[in-house]
């Protein structure tokens, strides 16, 4: 409304000016004049106080699309939970909120400022009619035309943007991994290769950059220049038209008027449209994003006590009450059974007989807990963050870290601890995850790879206490460690996902040579190290 009535002040004061030159001024008719005058400056403040109105509300649509679809995508993300990294990088999450919400929010503008625009046009187009028909076909015909120009950079535009956004999200992935784990990429030495690929990648996406910039540069100009060219013709016709005697001077100033005028809305209609085909980019990565299905809570009951768990994909199977560990070539196929057993994203695993598919995941959730290195770790007292949701208990919280060996970490309870664990080292951290899960005390713990940040020694030490902790439930432990590997009561050895041989440890180091050279090679690099 603002925008539309904004748009008809600035189209009316052209008429009013005219009006004031032929009846006022032309006929010398002061008392006409101030009247005419009068108008101007009615519609002039008016238009101001539109203009302000415009922008404002303009702003406050902006802003309110940015923040609700914003809003979305944390609501979606807090359902989807600890599935969430397993489903979509955290650098596409990061580029939706830092970019397109706001390319959202733009192109929602589209939907004020387009109307009032298209408005504007016609009514320019009728006052034109009203003066010279001819003029007013030129100006109607100037649509068409400017679309022939804009019409396929616009089509490049989109295309280009859409393969920017993708490179976009997965640098923004990288960049996000690499600072996660900046200290232990120190430690290895590994800064400066990642450095090199980053630049690699980000020079790729600078390149691309490029070929959407080329598309969106004309837009401007064009959006900028045609529509100069186009007031240029229409006032070198109306001088022409003047020159013949077919319009007044008051009539040839409201001509220039009208047409000048017209610049804003063409322009901004050029503008619109480039925002539109923005937004839509921006759009389908955020839709792509809220339709990740979040697992329904409804489903079966659980098995009403401890039970087996049984994963047919890879053969393993965990039974209640024994330590049992995968050890694999490849870490990822011992951590892909682990997200599996945990219900985590597709899975065939069966729990007493019955698939974790079909059962309600917060009933799963209660009772077999998955813990893995990346595991976050919430801002508060140390306390709490080992207690989790439940309420802290020193005397529990003490005994979970003496588990973990978490000693350095614990000498205050009341220790602040930083969003993600920040001003903890990797080891620490790791040490803090662990003691917190064992605080939980879950029916079955999965845990991935929970000592890979320690020490031999404090390995040792770990590998002792959890196995008594763990007592009598079950635990699943991802790990090549022979520390870990040697405290439990069976092995499952992993080739290519698959359960090879399972055992005990000096069993499979005596009879499976595939798992003795794992083993010796992890140990060897462990010695070197």
């Amino acid at each position: 409304m603002f925008g539309s009535l904004w748009f008809v002040s600035l189209a009316t004061t052209p008429y009013l000016i005219s009006q004031a030159i032929d009846r006022g001024l032309g006929a010398r008719q002061p008392g006409v004049l101030i009247g005419w005058v009068a108008a101007v400056l009615i519609v002039g403040v008016a238009s101001a106080v539109l203009g302000i109105m415009r922008h404002r509300s303009m702003s406050k649509l902006r802003m309110a699309a940015a923040l609700r679809t914003a809003d979305l995508v944390m609501t979606h993300a807090t359902r989807l939970g600890s599935a969430l990294p397993r489903r979509v990088t955290a650098g596409e999450v990061v580029t939706i909120g830092i970019s397109d919400v706001w390319t959202i929010g733009r192109a929602m503008n589209v939907g004020g400022v387009g109307v009032a625009s298209t408005l504007a046009y016609i009514v320019v187009a009728v006052l034109l009619s009203r003066t010279a028909p001819s003029l007013a076909v030129v100006v109607l015909a100037g649509v068409p035309v400017l679309a022939l120009f804009v019409g396929p950079l616009l089509q490049r535009s989109q295309r280009a943007s859409q393969g920017y956004r993708h490179q976009q999200g997965e640098l923004n992935a990288r960049l996000v991994d690499v600072l996660g784990g900046l200290r232990i990429l120190n430690g290895l030495g590994g800064k400066e290769t990642h450095l090199r690929r980053y630049v690699g990648e980000s020079g790729r996406l600078r390149a691309q950059g490029y070929r959407v910039g080329g598309p969106s540069s004309w837009i401007g100009a064009l959006g900028d220049g045609l529509p100069v060219v186009f007031l240029a013709v229409v006032v070198w016709l109306a001088a022409r038209l003047a020159a013949e005697g077919q319009l007044t001077a008051g009539q040839l100033v409201a001509v220039y008027g009208y047409t000048a005028m017209l610049v804003i809305p063409v322009n901004v209609l050029i503008f619109c449209s480039f925002d539109v085909t923005r937004g839509l980019v921006a759009a389908r990565r955020v839709v792509n994003f809220l339709r990740i299905p979040v697992d329904d809570p409804a489903g079966r009951a659980a098995p009403e006590g401890p039970a087996v768990l049984h994963d047919p994909e890879s053969g393993v199977v965990a039974e209640p009450g024994r330590f049992t560990a995968l050890a694999g070539s490849r870490p990822a196929d011992a951590a892909e059974v682990i997200d599996r057993l945990g219900r985590y994203g597709p899975t065939t695993a069966t729990w007493g007989g019955v698939e974790l598919a079909e059962i309600s995941p917060p009933l799963i959730r209660e009772r077999i807990l998955v813990t893995e290195p990346s595991a976050d770790l919430f801002a508060g007292e140390l306390r709490q963050v080992v207690a989790g949701r439940h309420e802290p208990d020193d005397a529990k919280v003490r005994a979970a870290i003496g588990t973990a060996v978490a000693h350095d970490v614990a000498d205050d309870l009341g220790r602040p601890v930083e969003w993600a664990g920040r001003n903890l080292s990797g080891g620490q951290r790791q040490r803090v995850r662990l003691a917190r899960a064992v605080h939980a005390d879950p029916e079955m713990l999965l845990a991935a790879e929970p000592t890979s940040a320690v020490d031999a020694h404090t390995e040792a030490a770990i590998a002792e206490r959890l196995v008594e902790a763990r007592r009598g439930r079950g635990t699943v432990v991802a790990t090549t460690s022979p520390v870990l590997l040697d405290k439990a009561d069976v092995v499952h050895y992993l080739v290519d996902g698959r359960v090879a041989a399972s055992g005990t440890h000096r069993d499979l180091l005596a009879g499976e040579p595939g798992y003795r050279a794992l083993v010796t090679r992890v140990f060897g690099e462990e010695g070197e190290e």
